[in-house]
């Protein structure tokens, strides 16, 4: 389990975004702070492509990684 202030230290000021990698190899993008709450022993997750919430238990939160520029995509605004 990653300690969820790991979690916590990525949704500050200095926010860019970042995927969350699950024990079941499933992963989750959080392309901005408004799409993650963060209890004390889980995650809350809106998934920005279809508009799902998925609750994960901090057990299964294996590693975050910072999303690239490539990962990223632009709507040309």
């Amino acid at each position: 389990m990653l300690n969820m202030k790991h979690v916590r230290d990525r949704l500050g000021p200095d926010f860019r975004p970042f995927t969350i990698h699950l024990t079941d190899d499933r992963s989750f993008e959080v392309p901005h702070p408004g799409f993650i709450a963060v209890g004390r022993g889980y995650v809350a997750i809106v998934d920005e492509k279809t508009n799902r919430l998925h609750e994960i238990d901090a057990l299964h939160i294996v590693s975050l990684d910072r999303a690239t520029p490539a990962d990223q995509t632009s709507d040309g605004s």
